[in-house]
C-alpha cells in the first residue's frame, strides 16, 4: 500500500487526474472548509440584513421572511437527491457545481430589485443544501483513520454552526454601511473561490456500482418533504395559520411518501433502497436528529433572543446586544468545541458522545428555565455558552457525523442526504411545536416569562425523547479507534 495514501471507503474509487497522486489531507480540508464557510454565510450572514432588505425593496416582513423560508426549503430538498448524484457522476463534480450555482444566485439576489427576483436568487442558492454532507463523504473517502477523521469532521462541522459569529457581525456591518446588496456581493465572492478550490485542490471520487439515478423516485422524495415543510412552516403562523391547507398538504406528503416506498421497490437503481430505510442505523439515525432539532433549535433561534430583547418579561435588549450575549457565544462555543467532539466520538464511541452532548444540552436548558425570572444577563451567558458546547459543539458535530459513517457502503450518498433533510424538518418542527407551546400559555399578564418557560420546558421534554431514540443507533465500529 502506498504509505502517502490513506485506506479508502470501501465502495468508493478516485477517478480523474487528481487521484493519480497522493492527497494532501490539508489541502483538501482547506477547500471542503471554503465550501463550508461559503454555505454557512448563505445560512447566517443575511440575518441582521433582512431590515435593510425590508427597507430597500418596499416589502413586508412577512414577504421577506418567505424568501428566508424558500432558502431552507430549497437547501432541505436538494440534500436529499445530490449526494446520491454525487455517488453517481462524482462529489467534485456536484460539489463544484452546486457552489457555482450558489455563486448565480448570490448575484440574482445582489441585483434583485423585487421581492420575486429575490425570492429566485435565494432559491438558486439553496442548491448548496448538501455542502456539508458532501464536504464529510469526500473527507471520508481520503481520511479513513477513526481519530484523524473524526478530528477533522469536527473541524469541518463546527462551521455549520455559526462561523463564531462573525457572519453576523459581518452582515450587519455591511447591510448597515453599504446596503444588503453589499451581503451578498461578499457571499457571492467567497462562492466563487470556493467554487475553484475544490474544482482544483480536491480528488474526485465516486461508487463504481451506482451508474444511474431514480429520478422518479427523487421527484416523489421531493414531493413529499417539500409538502410537508410547507405545512410546518404554515402550521407555526398558528392563529393566522390556514389549518385546510396545512391537512391537504400533509396528505399529498403521505400519498407521495407512500408511492415513493412502491417505487423504491420496484425499481432497478432505486434513490433508497427500502431494505436501507428498515434498517436501525437509517431510522434511528433521523429521528435522533429530528428529535434532537425539535428539541433545541427554536430555544436557541427564537425563544432566547426574543426573551432578551422583551422589554417587558425579558431584559429589554436591542438585536445587537442579544446577538453579542447569546448568539455569538453560542456560535463560539460550537467551533472550538467542535474539532474535540470529533475525536472523542472516535475514540470512546458515537453513541456515548452523542447522549453526553444530549444530557449537556437539556441540562443546559434546564439553567435557562431557572434564569429567566431573574433577569440575569450573566446567567443567561453562560447557559447560551453551556448549550453553544454540549448540542452546537457535541450533538450536532456527532448527529452530522453519524450520517456519514453509518451510510451503506453501495449508497454512501444516501443516509448524509436523508439526514440533512432531517435536521431541516426537526428545525421546522421546533418553531411550530415550541412556539405553539409558548402562544398556549402565555399569561395575560405582558411582563411573566411564563411563556417563554413553557417552550423551553416542552424542548427539554423532547430532548429527552431524542436521548432515549438515541440508545437505537448502532455502533459504528469501522469509524471507532479499537485498541
Amino acid at each position: 500500500m502506498n504509505p502517502s495514501r490513506t485506506d479508502r471507503t470501501p465502495g468508493d474509487r478516485p477517478t480523474g487526474a487528481t487521484s493519480s497522486r497522493p492527497t494532501r489531507v490539508a489541502v483538501l480540508v482547506t477547500a471542503l472548509l471554503t465550501a463550508c464557510v461559503a454555505f454557512q454565510l448563505n445560512a447566517s450572514m443575511l440575518s441582521p440584513a433582512l431590515k435593510s432588505i425590508e427597507d430597500s425593496l418596499g416589502a413586508s416582513s412577512a414577504e421577506i421572511g418567505l424568501t428566508q423560508t424558500a432558502f431552507f426549503t430549497s437547501a432541505a430538498l436538494f440534500s436529499l437527491f445530490l449526494p446520491r448524484l454525487g455517488d453517481v457522476i462524482g462529489r467534485r463534480k456536484v460539489l463544484a457545481g452546486m457552489l457555482a450555482l450558489m455563486a448565480v444566485g448570490c448575484v440574482v439576489a445582489a441585483l434583485a430589485q423585487s421581492v420575486p427576483m429575490l425570492f429566485v436568487g435565494r432559491v438558486i442558492q439553496g442548491v448548496s443544501g448538501p455542502t456539508v454532507p458532501l464536504c464529510l463523504i469526500m473527507l471520508r473517502v481520503e481520511v479513513t483513520e477513526p481519530k484523524r477523521y473524526g478530528t477533522l469532521l469536527g473541524v469541518i462541522t463546527a462551521v455549520n454552526g455559526g462561523i463564531a459569529g462573525v457572519d453576523s457581525l459581518a452582515g450587519g456591518f455591511l447591510a448597515d454601511n453599504h446596503g444588503f446588496q453589499a451581503v451578498f456581493w461578499a457571499m457571492a465572492v467567497v462562492a466563487v473561490v470556493a467554487t475553484v478550490l475544490v474544482a482544483t485542490l480536491t480528488p474526485e471520487s465516486k461508487v463504481p456500482a451506482a451508474n444511474r439515478m431514480d429520478w422518479p423516485g427523487v421527484g416523489l422524495l421531493v414531493v413529499s418533504v417539500g409538502s410537508l415543510l410547507v405545512a410546518l412552516n404554515e402550521a407555526g403562523k398558528l392563529g393566522a395559520a390556514n389549518w385546510a391547507l396545512v391537512g391537504v398538504l400533509t396528505a399529498v406528503a403521505a400519498v407521495a411518501f407512500a408511492l415513493f416506498w412502491r417505487t423504491e421497490d420496484r425499481s432497478g437503481h432505486p434513490l433508497v433502497a427500502t431494505h436501507h430505510l428498515r434498517r436501525r442505523a437509517t431510522w434511528a439515525t433521523l429521528l435522533t436528529t429530528v428529535l434532537t432539532m425539535t428539541g433545541v433549535f427554536a430555544v436557541m433561534n427564537g425563544l432566547i433572543p426574543s426573551f432578551a430583547q422583551d422589554a417587558e418579561a425579558g431584559l429589554g435588549m436591542t438585536a445587537e446586544q442579544s446577538a453579542w450575549w447569546t448568539l455569538t457565544p453560542y456560535a463560539l462555543a460550537g467551533l472550538a468545541m467542535g474539532p474535540i467532539a470529533g475525536r472523542l466520538a472516535a475514540t470512546f464511541g458515537y453513541g456515548r458522545v452523542l447522549r453526553i452532548g444530549l444530557v449537556g444540552a437539556a441540562a443546559s436548558v434546564v439553567l435557562m428555565i431557572l434564569t429567566l425570572p431573574s433577569h440575569s444577563r450573566v446567567m443567561l451567558l453562560v447557559a447560551s455558552l453551556l448549550v453553544g458546547i454540549t448540542y452546537a459543539g457535541v450533538a450536532n458535530i456527532v448527529l452530522n457525523g453519524l450520517g456519514i459513517v453509518l451510510s451503506p457502503e453501495d449508497n454512501p450518498g444516501f443516509l448524509p442526504g436523508l439526514n440533512a433533510g432531517a435536521f431541516n424538518l426537526g428545525a421546522g418542527l421546533s418553531f411550530a411545536l415550541l412556539y405553539a407551546v409558548k402562544t398556549a400559555t402565555a399569561p395575560s399578564d405582558a411582563s411573566s416569562s411564563t411563556g417563554y418557560t413553557s417552550g423551553m420546558i416542552a424542548g427539554v421534554v423532547i430532548l429527552a425523547a431524542a436521548l432515549a431514540t438515541s440508545f437505537l443507533i448502532p455502533k459504528p465500529v469501522t469509524a471507532e479507534a479499537h485498541d
